[in-house]
């Protein structure tokens, strides 16, 4: 079930749902505590329908340029490309201190990261349920989702990709029939310098679509980073051009 990868969601979670807006974006969020990503503290955040959660300014871009960017904006991009809500699917968000919430991320922390003391206080689930790609003529849909989660020291992002269906909108050269082809979808982090990044393998090829098969922890579908001073666990993949990804740390 898809509640063995995705942490629950959607309006009975008392999710927020962003505007049916092609490249649109949530309301500022502002957050009860601080999340730090790559050194910097950030007390605000902006979930874009374009499969971006980025810090300081919204991501309207559509069409997915590698990681580093030179323009020093910070995101996380879970899966950047042409989302299209207008056509298919909602994209939920909600921060939470629930205990249920907490307990689960606390576990999943611990057991990727076991030598770092952890106990998450606060977390942020952001979901992109079955949504569109712009200029569908299908009803292809994909469904992935971030956790952002901190214990006021530490901060680690999971990404969980449970159903990708398309990699690339038709304003982005992709096929409407297919969602496939042209400039495919990208999934990494940006720290807004240009020497801290990190691109998930396959990003930007035609092999991101099987983002669900892969994984740095041993479970399909999830790769899970610490992000407050980057750190990211390598293991081998067979996604094609996976040697060209760059590594970098603080």
């Amino acid at each position: 079930p898809a509640g063995s990868l995705l942490y629950p969601y959607g309006p009975e979670h008392h999710d927020q749902k962003n505007p049916k807006l092609d490249d649109g974006a949530s309301q500022k969020v502002s957050l009860t505590v601080p999340f730090t990503f790559y050194g910097q503290e950030y007390q605000s955040l902006y979930v874009n329908n374009n499969g971006v959660i980025s810090f300081d300014t919204r991501v309207n871009q559509y069409t997915p340029d590698p990681f580093p960017l030179a323009d020093g904006r910070p995101f996380v991009a879970p899966y950047w490309a042409d989302v299209d809500n207008v056509l298919g699917g909602d994209i939920f968000y909600r921060e939470t201190t629930d205990p249920t919430v907490l307990e689960r991320v606390t576990q999943n922390i611990n057991q990727y990261f076991p030598t770092i003391p952890f106990t998450a206080t606060w977390a942020f689930v952001a979901t992109w349920d079955h949504v569109a790609y712009y200029g569908s003529t299908t009803n292809k849909g994909n469904t992935f989702q971030a956790i952002l989660t901190t214990n006021t020291q530490a901060s680690f992002i999971l990404l969980n990709y449970w159903d990708i269906q398309w990699t690339t909108g038709a304003a982005s050269d992709g096929d409407p029939d297919t969602g496939l082809g042209g400039t495919p979808a990208h999934a990494g982090f940006n720290s807004g310098d240009e020497t801290n990044f990190y691109n998930i393998p396959g990003s930007q090829t035609d092999a991101i679509i099987n983002i669900t098969k892969t994984s740095n922890v041993n479970v399909p579908g999830r790769w899970v980073f610490q992000v407050d001073v980057f750190k990211a666990i390598e293991v081998p993949t067979e996604a094609p051009k996976a040697a060209n990804v760059n590594n970098c740390w603080l």
